[in-house]
């Protein structure tokens, strides 16, 4: 039990609902893209000091699938998406009694865009492009 001064772990505790939801994917984005870029750091850093490496090439291989293509653009649009929703509700206190519909106006903003990025990468990817 926590007394409010000092919470521990209970902050962590799954609380239900949709807001907790975008907490952890914010968070899974967030990695998502962190690993991203550290891939990408250690592909410059061998092709540039291996030169044209077996090791590089296989990270360029890696960036061009579509797939992974995917997942790096949900985690972009969606943390960007996720993150505006929070400043405003950071900077506007008073909308916190609505964040359960900034929620569901955040998916209603993500969803035609992260599915027309998936259209045009899935046309790609089955082009052969």
């Amino acid at each position: 039990m926590s007394d409010g001064r000092n919470p521990g772990l209970e902050g962590l505790r799954y609380k239900r609902g949709g807001t907790m939801w975008s907490w952890i994917l914010h968070r899974v984005t967030g990695v998502g893209m962190l690993l991203f870029v550290a891939m990408h750091v250690i592909a410059a850093f061998s092709l540039q000091n291996l030169g044209g490496s077996t090791f590089g090439k296989v990270f360029n291989t890696f960036y061009e699938s579509w797939l992974f293509q995917c997942f790096i653009y949900f985690c972009v649009i969606f943390h960007a998406l996720n993150g505006a929703r929070v400043i405003i509700l950071d900077t506007w206190p008073k909308l916190l009694q609505y964040q359960r519909e900034a929620t569901w106006l955040q998916w209603l903003v993500f969803i035609p865009i992260y599915g027309l990025t998936l259209l045009v990468l899935i046309q790609k990817g089955l082009s052969g492009g």
